[in-house]
């Protein structure tokens, strides 16, 4: 099995610099997409806490901070991605280096999770979703937007395409695979939408 976590952290740390500027499909177009809707889908919302998991260049944590003062965490695989978010010195954040199935926060942490554009770079998607769980407290919300398919066009993408290529993306599924996933995993859907072609966000509550 291909090592996907070691080949997405060099695909993300050779993009770093570049990223937030070149607004196209293989850097943050999408990203930026997802982050925007995340930020819609969490106004109006109470919290304190907040942490974005695959956060990059810390897009959607800044967004935020613009907004609301609270505790944001970012957690992201890539050096080169962390030490960029870190640059922006977002009041009220802090971010690490670290993998999304292994969590480095104590159980109950935060009231809002995020995930934009990174779960289709995970090898264990179960794992993380157990750990956007476990550190979510009662009530909390885990906010997930990605670009997928389902049918056969996820079934060539997971089984042929990614294969093949040397990003680190490992599986694709659509908002109902999601969906389906986060209701075994143990929350309850609050809201599911299309957004923009294959880009979706699906919220769950714990």
């Amino acid at each position: 099995m291909k090592d996907y976590e070691a080949l997405s952290k060099k695909h993300f740390d050779g993009q770093a610099a570049e990223y937030d500027q070149r607004d196209t499909y293989y850097y943050s177009q999408n990203g930026k997409i997802s982050c925007r809707d995340i930020a819609e889908r969490i106004k109006g919302v109470p919290y304190e806490t907040l942490l974005d998991v695959g956060c990059g260049t810390g897009f959607l944590i800044d967004l935020m901070a613009k907004r609301k003062p609270a505790k944001y965490c970012g957690v992201d695989l890539s050096d080169e991605m962390i030490r960029v978010a870190k640059g922006k010195a977002i009041p009220g954040a802090e971010f690490v280096v670290g993998s999304a199935d292994k969590l480095p926060y104590p159980d109950e942490t935060f009231d809002i999770v995020t995930c934009s554009q990174s779960f289709h770079h995970y090898p264990y998607p179960e794992k993380a979703m157990r750990e956007a769980l476990r550190v979510l407290k009662p009530g909390g919300l885990y906010i997930l937007s990605d670009t997928g398919l389902g049918g056969i066009g996820g079934w060539i993408d997971n089984h042929i395409l990614f294969k093949l290529m040397s990003s680190g993306d490992c599986h694709t599924t659509d908002r109902k695979g999601i969906a389906k996933m986060m209701e075994k995993t143990g929350f309850t859907i609050a809201d599911s939408r299309q957004i923009k072609g294959m880009i979706y966000t699906v919220t769950g509550k714990k």
